[in-house]
C-alpha cells in the first residue's frame, strides 16, 4: 500500500485527480490510498510514520534528510505568482504581528527573507489568515494558494508580492513553493516509478480536465470556475511534470535563504 497525502488546493487535486480518480495506473504492484491535509499538518506528517508520498513545502522539502527523496515530478512552481502579504486598506507603516500559514511553508521562509525576520509570526491554517487580517488580530497576512489570487474581493491591500521579490533575487528563476516526496525503504516502488505516475496523471488532466474538474472544485476554499482556472494556471507548469535544473537551481536558492534562520 502507497499512503500518499496531498493538500486540496486546486494545483494538487489537477495533478493528482486522474491518480486519485482511477483514470490511469497509478505505481505498479501497488494500490494507493489518499488522504488530504492542510500544507501545515502535511510538512509535519514527514516527522511521523504514516505516509510515504507526501505534498510539502518547498522549504520543508530541502531541509529533509535522507530518508526522503525528493521527486522530480508534482510539484508547485510559481512562473509570476507567489505568496502575497496583504493588509487592510487603511493600515500605515510596517505591519509587526502577521498571520502566516504555518512556520515550515515555503511562505513563510520567504517572508523571513524578505523582511529580515524583523516581524512576530502568528501561525494559523492558510483559509483563516483573511478573516483574522480583517478582525484585527494582526497587521498583515501572508496568503498562499487561492486567496493569493483574490485577496482584492476581501477588501485586502497588497502591501509585499513575494514572486515579485523572488524574480528580483533569483535572476528568473521559477519560485519554489511545493514539492512531492517519497519516504524511502518503506515500499518497494522507485522515485522513477512515481515519477512516471504523476506525469500520467498530470497529461490526463491536460488533455480532460472536465473528467477531474468536479474533485478540484469540491475540494477547494475558493469557489468560482475563474479562480480555481487561474491558480491552476499559476502554479501547474512545466516544473510540475518535471522540475530539471531550473527546478532545482531555484530549490538550492531557497536553502540559501533559510540558512541565515538555522
Amino acid at each position: 500500500m502507497l499512503r500518499a497525502g496531498i493538500s486540496p488546493c486546486p494545483n494538487d487535486t489537477y495533478i493528482f485527480g486522474a491518480w486519485v480518480l482511477g483514470l490511469v495506473d497509478g505505481v505498479p504492484g501497488f494500490r494507493t490510498r489518499f488522504m488530504w491535509e492542510d500544507v501545515q499538518t502535511l510538512n509535519e506528517a514527514a516527522d511521523k510514520p504514516g505516509l510515504t508520498l507526501i505534498k510539502v513545502s518547498a522549504a520543508r522539502a530541502v531541509r529533509l534528510g535522507g530518508d526522503f527523496a525528493v521527486l522530480e515530478s508534482g510539484g508547485a512552481f510559481g512562473l509570476e505568482h507567489g505568496p502575497k502579504l496583504v493588509t487592510k486598506s487603511e493600515f500605515k507603516g510596517r505591519p509587526g504581528r502577521i498571520a502566516v500559514p504555518g512556520m515550515d511553508t515555503s511562505a513563510y521562509a520567504l517572508l523571513r527573507a524578505a523582511m529580515e525576520d524583523d516581524f512576530v509570526p502568528v501561525p494559523m491554517r492558510f483559509d483563516h489568515i483573511p478573516f483574522a487580517l480583517k478582525q484585527g488580530e494582526v497587521d498583515a497576512g501572508l496568503l498562499i494558494h487561492e486567496s493569493a489570487l483574490v485577496y482584492a474581493r476581501h477588501g485586502l491591500k497588497l502591501y509585499l508580492d513575494l514572486g515579485g521579490w523572488w524574480s528580483q533575487i533569483s535572476g528568473g528563476l521559477p519560485i519554489p513553493l511545493g514539492c512531492i516526496v517519497a519516504r524511502r525503504g518503506e515500499f518497494g516502488a522507485t522515485p522513477e516509478e512515481i515519477n512516471s505516475a504523476i506525469i500520467r496523471s498530470i497529461d490526463y488532466a491536460r488533455h480532460k480536465p472536465h473528467d477531474i474538474w468536479p474533485l478540484v472544485a469540491g475540494l477547494a476554499r475558493e469557489t468560482g470556475e475563474d479562480v480555481l482556472s487561474r491558480h491552476i494556471q499559476a502554479y501547474v507548469n512545466e516544473f510540475s511534470r518535471e522540475m530539471g535544473d531550473r527546478g532545482r537551481q531555484a530549490l538550492d536558492l531557497l536553502r540559501g535563504c533559510l540558512s541565515p534562520f538555522g
